[in-house]
């Protein structure tokens, strides 16, 4: 239990902290069930709710994806009996698989606010907990990056397939070549609306001031390993830099998080979004769909449900040979002029992820 360092939770410019509380499982309920209780947080008047003022009292309306309604609702309706007792307001929600908004009433404006509080802690934390379903990147699928990546395989099975753990499923699918810059929770249309909208707004906002309408000319050279051991390696990747040794394409990475992150549909997982092309994974030998960002929300998830860590469930492999021999191997060069809002687990026609929306700058 991390008391000194407790979760904080950022709702509509304010931080809350949110304690940890003892759960109990129920094998037998399909619903998580997790209480914003009066120790979760304090109920503090807060100007960032518009609470209109009815003939009967106050209301406040707040958009909640319907997938978190569930957990809103809890196991046999608890959570919101307990939130509209406490609160001593009533709280209407739409039907499973309906969008809509959550409509809180009560005679008390401070009543309202607290169960609208105690929802949006509800919401955020679960959402936490939802397997991401979007992703930024830059695509790396050229014809010749394909091919040159398809020889650093068939040559890495020629000279060091004895290694343990080295075999053909470690490998990335080369139409699926990519760099991540951060993955994204949409729950519904609307919020998949807004990440698009966002990702064409940042165009004006400031790609166009870095690249000045041109494309980035990158090289995809040099391998690198995840961990500490590269005897026990689960993902190896390509290094990717800018050409003409410039940090533009760092720049437009971190922007675009940022940017999203400030929006509230992205979470800040790192200071710096790190430059790579995951080219082996032993995430692939299970499931060949898989990204190289599943590689830390398999660890994080499995951590915060379990306490325990999921490497033992994965076989690593021996990369000491691959990093001896192909240490600066070359991938090649490649003009890159788009971001993608990727959808997970989908493919196009081209053979690359589905695309919800593209942004090209050039």
């Amino acid at each position: 239990m991390e008391v000194l360092r407790p979760t904080l939770i950022r709702i509509g410019g304010r931080i809350y902290r949110k304690n940890i509380i003892q759960q109990q499982s129920y094998p037998n309920e399909e619903e998580d069930d997790f209480y914003a209780g009066p120790g979760d947080l304090t109920d503090e008047p807060c100007d960032a709710f518009m609470v209109e003022e009815t003939e009967r009292g106050f209301q406040c309306a707040v958009e909640v994806p319907s997938p978190l309604y569930k957990y809103i609702i809890g196991k046999k309706g608890e959570t919101r009996k307990r939130l509209e007792t406490e609160t001593r307001t009533s709280i209407s929600i739409p039907k499973p698989g309906m969008e809509g908004q959550i409509v809180i009433t009560g005679q008390q404006r401070s009543g309202v606010i607290s169960a609208r509080t105690r929802i949006d802690v509800l919401a955020e934390s679960f959402r936490k907990k939802q397997p991401f379903t979007h992703f930024l990147s830059f695509a790396l699928n050229q014809p010749a990056i394909q091919e040159k990546f398809l020889q650093f395989k068939e040559e890495v099975l020629e000279k060091c397939s004895k290694d343990h753990g080295v075999n053909s499923s470690l490998f990335q699918n080369p139409a699926k070549l990519h760099l991540t810059i951060g993955t994204l929770v949409l729950l519904n249309e609307q919020e998949i609306q807004k990440a698009c909208e966002l990702l064409q707004r940042s165009k004006e906002d400031f790609i166009d001031k870095t690249v000045g309408g041109k494309s980035l000319t990158v090289e995809v050279a040099g391998i690198e390993y995840m961990n500490d051991d590269p005897a026990m390696i689960d993902v190896l990747y390509a290094k990717v830099h800018m050409k003409d040794g410039s940090d533009k394409l760092q720049l437009i990475a971190d922007r675009l998080m940022e940017q999203f992150v400030t929006s509230g549909l992205m979470m800040k997982e790192w200071d710096r979004v790190k430059l790579h092309a995951t080219i082996m994974n032993t995430l692939f030998r299970k499931d060949p769909n898989v990204l190289s960002c599943d590689f830390y929300a398999v660890e994080e998830k499995n951590s915060a449900t379990t306490g325990k860590s999921s490497f033992k469930e994965r076989e690593t492999f021996d990369g000491r040979n691959i990093l001896k021999i192909f240490e600066n191997f070359c991938f090649g060069e490649l003009q890159l002029n788009s971001v993608h809002l990727s959808q997970r687990f989908s493919t196009d026609s081209s053979g690359y992820y589905a695309t919800s929306e593209q942004l090209t700058f050039s």
